[in-house]
């Protein structure tokens, strides 16, 4: 008996592999769309400062994006923040701006908050936001140049220059929170949503 229930797959409008992978590991019946939308716009337009508030905004923007253009399906919509006190991060544009953002990191602990949206026709039915804490390692900028030497240009698809499941994880000290929000995609209270709503067993 399949897991996913709904008679048309989960559309997930993100063009993250991870995303991809956890929804593939969990069983679901999915498909890519990458939402195109001009992030920051949609953050001035709306007034959003708030890191968490910021992630939600945009997981809802994507979802409903994409389900403009796939009448009757769900669609997954997501996005993650970073911030350190008030200072927010992107995904650095290059080599240098990871390594400036890793510098800025270190030695201190941040704040990583994914959010999820689920749209259908229009409509959100459902959204939520995660959020976790890492502390990185005061490393040295020896190290820094050595980890990006290695990372490559993974070290540019992820907020913060780093990717906690691959080389990344080296640079930490201390992580509090949960290790799907930390990937980018809370899939737990996902899970939860779609068992109550019949989307999949359980």
């Amino acid at each position: 008996m399949p897991l996913w229930l709904d008679r048309q797959a989960l559309v997930l409008a993100s063009k993250s592999d991870v995303r991809g992978k956890l929804l593939a590991a969990a069983g679901l019946r999915f498909e890519v769309r990458p939402a195109s939308i001009d992030e920051r716009a949609v953050e001035k337009a709306a007034g959003v400062v708030d890191a968490a508030a910021a992630a939600v905004l945009l997981a809802r923007a994507k979802a409903l994006h994409v389900a403009a253009q796939r009448p009757g399906q769900l669609v997954l919509g997501a996005d993650q923040t970073l911030a350190l006190g008030g200072r927010r991060f992107s995904k650095p544009a290059d080599r240098a701006a990871a390594a400036e953002q890793l510098r800025a990191l270190r030695g201190k602990i941040h704040q990583l908050h994914s959010a999820l949206a689920l749209a259908r026709d229009g409509t959100v039915l459902f959204d939520c936001v995660g959020t976790a804490r890492l502390t990185m390692r005061e490393v040295s900028d020896s190290f820094l140049e050595e980890y990006l030497d290695i990372a490559g240009h993974t070290a540019l698809q992820s907020v913060g220059g780093y990717q906690l499941e691959g080389l990344g994880v080296h640079l930490f000290d201390k992580i509090d929170g949960d290790y799907f929000t930390i990937l980018g995609l809370p899939l737990l209270p996902l899970l939860a949503f779609f068992r109550e709503n019949k989307f999949i067993d359980g």
